[in-house]
């Protein structure tokens, strides 16, 4: 096992006794917001009929947003802590949760409609979980993530500063993404289709009060060729 996957399987534990919504800043009002906005990005493609797979599901928080579409969900994370707290959280009969390495899953080839997931690609080496994905999916098979953007400051500082990794709640090895190289790199494992949009001006810790006006001037801001480019997220489609 490299020290990658072990780094990860001891955040897990982290996440599980701290809580991963609110290291995750998805707890606060604005958080939720922001949420709300990346399931509607990450599922409006998924349709009752599909086979799914979720992508480092940790303690299922996005699992619990797919179960009513009514998908065949299949949620895989590597770490067990995380799984634990998913299974005893999620009950119902279109979701198998499994242990998984992301760089070697044991599904046959092109098992699946969609691979889907929010904010875990940045704690993996994005290649071989590239290759990976485009294994398991189906011809004509949609990936679909949200991941942090390099090009914003705050990303930048959080995910190069190994301290301030520690202080908010980062794995040691977690990063956050150029969406032009992440192109070039999607192109080459052979995915088409690649979209790839900054968004998200919402910083999760604005008031209540200012969420509506902070979202319509990010809305505005997302438009701005120059200033999109520092939004906090990326949003990720590419088809196989």
């Amino acid at each position: 096992m490299d020290n990658r996957i072990e780094h990860e399987i001891e955040h897990g534990k982290f996440l599980a006794k701290e809580g991963a919504g609110d290291i995750w800043n998805w707890e606060s009002a604005a958080g939720k917001v922001r949420w709300a906005r990346r399931v509607e990005m990450l599922t409006s493609h998924i349709t009752p009929q599909m086979q799914v797979l979720e992508l480092g599901c940790g303690t299922g928080y996005f699992t619990k947003e797919m179960v009513a579409i009514g998908a065949t969900i299949t949620a895989i994370d590597i770490s067990p802590d995380l799984l634990t707290v998913a299974q005893n959280s999620i009950q119902s009969e279109n979701v198998d949760f499994k242990e998984e390495n992301a760089y070697k899953m044991t599904f046959p080839i092109a098992s699946f409609d969609t691979v889907v997931g929010s904010s875990v690609l940045h704690h993996l080496d994005i290649e071989k979980a590239l290759f990976e994905i485009h294994r398991v999916l189906k011809l004509g098979g949609k990936m679909v993530f949200t991941e942090p953007n390099m090009m914003n400051p705050q990303i930048a500082l959080q995910k190069n500063i190994p301290w301030l990794k520690r202080k908010l709640g980062d794995s040691p090895d977690e990063t956050a993404f150029f969406r032009w190289s992440l192109m070039k790199m999607l192109s080459r494992v052979g995915f088409q289709n690649i979209e790839i949009k900054p968004f998200d001006f919402l910083h999760p810790a604005i008031p209540y009060s200012a969420i509506a006006s902070v979202s319509s001037i990010g809305n505005f801001m997302e438009r701005i060729p120059i200033m999109k480019e520092i939004a906090g997220s990326l949003y990720i489609t590419a088809i196989k």
